[in-house]
């Protein structure tokens, strides 16, 4: 089995592939999905500014302090954190946070610290995202003091004496972790034991006021080699953004991208099956009477199927199917398999494509049509109603229960580490999938994983 499939990643490479780099799925952050990251995210971000700027070894916030200890900062509260979209270009992060401060003993002034930063998301040379600044303005006001008497120029001092350099530092430092979940998007993902799934952005997100359009392109490993895929008849571009869509996320996949997985699993040897059958050798010569003179003792009969050609999926309005195409060998004798008849098999099942949390689950349904043709034979001809009449029940009953078996596990959606999907729905449309969904964080500590 292990040559075999050595030979058929190596035959995959006389297939027609990709050419050009070209999309195959994505997904569309939408701005109630800037909503829910910025409200996440108000707590990592409390957390970083408290560490930092109530260290006692930090540059003082404030330039022109005679001492690094006339303004210590002994509370940082972030009251709002929001993330607005910039048509063409970008974000705009705005931060509030209010600082409690004792610029002398026994006094003690509130101070609201605003930034106001603009990023972008660009490929590194790595072929990774990343999230970057490209303008960064804080601004410093008080507003509440122990002191009785107040300068009215003591904010627009302090705006003054503000160290800008400090400040923009930390939100660097707050752009860490989201850079570390952008990196685990083109981590690969186990479909089998011995193939993997890869998603890979093209580009640099395109932004527009419906939301944040990333295109992917999908590449599989089988025995840790990358197998060309076929090339796709149809360009895949990604639906139009909804800006009406309450949803956080939406995730789309082309047709070509079900084909490709199929195809993938198929050089993966994950379909070659082995399929037992209620008949024997005696059974079979009861109908077929040239069955007596190759097997001397009454046999259990088996069905080994193979791929005779790539399967293909067919996505229409609300449905999508599976069209198959085996050769299935009928024969005896295990471990020395004896074939002795060779069916040609072209089928089609629905298919049943749902999500748990970042795996989509497909599973193969009713058999909504299949036909059977004789390929080869050493017992002489055989009549396609016979054919039927043998081995179309079992055909029909266990090649998607197999199929099954397989699919089982599910397959890895594009995601990033420590976000799941819930509310989630699968339209399928005409040559397009879309999986609009709802990001939930997990927080995990220690060994154990919450939902926040």
């Amino acid at each position: 089995m292990a040559k075999l499939r050595t030979l058929s990643i190596l035959l995959s490479l006389l297939v027609p592939a990709h050419t050009t780099r070209s999309p195959d799925c994505g997904g569309i952050l939408t701005p109630s999905g800037l909503s829910y990251l910025a409200e996440v995210s108000k707590l990592q971000t409390e957390s970083v500014l408290r560490q930092d700027l109530m260290a006692p070894t930090v540059p003082d916030l404030f330039l022109g302090s005679p001492k690094p200890s006339r303004n210590q900062i002994n509370s940082v509260k972030v009251a709002e954190l929001s993330l607005s979209l910039i048509p063409d270009t970008g974000l705009r992060l705005s931060i509030d946070v209010d600082l409690g401060i004792t610029p002398a003993p026994s006094t003690t002034k509130v101070m609201r610290l605003s930034i106001l930063v603009d990023i972008h998301v660009e490929m590194n040379p790595e072929g990774n995202l990343e999230i970057v600044t490209s303008a960064c303005k804080p601004t410093l006001e008080e507003m509440q003091s122990t002191e009785e008497l107040e300068s009215e120029s003591s904010s627009s001092d302090a705006d003054k004496q503000i160290n800008v350099d400090k400040i923009c530092l930390e939100v660097s430092k707050l752009l860490l972790l989201p850079n570390e979940y952008l990196m685990s998007l083109t981590a690969q993902f186990p479909i089998t034991p011995s193939c993997q799934v890869q998603y890979l952005p093209l580009a640099a997100p395109v932004f527009s006021e419906q939301g944040i359009t990333i295109s992917l392109q999908t590449t599989f490993q089988v025995a840790g080699m990358a197998i060309p895929l076929p090339v796709s008849p149809v360009p895949f571009s990604m639906p139009e953004p909804v800006s009406s869509s309450p949803s956080h996320f939406t995730l789309a996949f082309s047709e070509h991208f079900y084909t490709s997985l199929f195809f993938a699993l198929e050089m993966a040897g994950a379909f070659n099956m082995t399929v037992p059958s209620p008949l024997t050798t005696a059974t079979v010569a009861q109908k077929i009477t040239q069955m007596g003179s190759l097997f001397q003792e009454d046999l259990p009969v088996m069905l080994q199927a193979v791929f005779r050609s790539s399967p293909r999926v067919v996505l229409e309005e609300g449905k999508a199917a599976l069209k198959l195409f085996l050769t299935v060998h009928v024969g005896a004798g295990l471990p020395a398999f004896q074939s002795f008849l060779s069916v040609n098999v072209d089928m089609s099942a629905g298919l049943l494509l749902s999500v748990t949390n970042t795996r989509m689950i497909i599973s193969a349904t009713v058999i909504e049509d299949i036909e059977l043709s004789l390929a080869a034979s050493d017992v002489g001809p055989v009549p396609a109603a016979l054919l039927e009449e043998l081995f179309l029940p079992t055909i029909r009953e266990e090649v998607p229960a197999q199929m099954n078996v397989v699919l089982s596990e599910g397959v890895f959606l594009p995601h990033v580490s420590s976000f799941t999907y819930t509310d989630v729905k699968v339209m399928i449309h005409k040559d397009y999938v879309l999986v609009p969904c709802n990001l939930e964080l997990q927080v995990r500590t220690g060994e154990q994983t919450t939902v926040g």
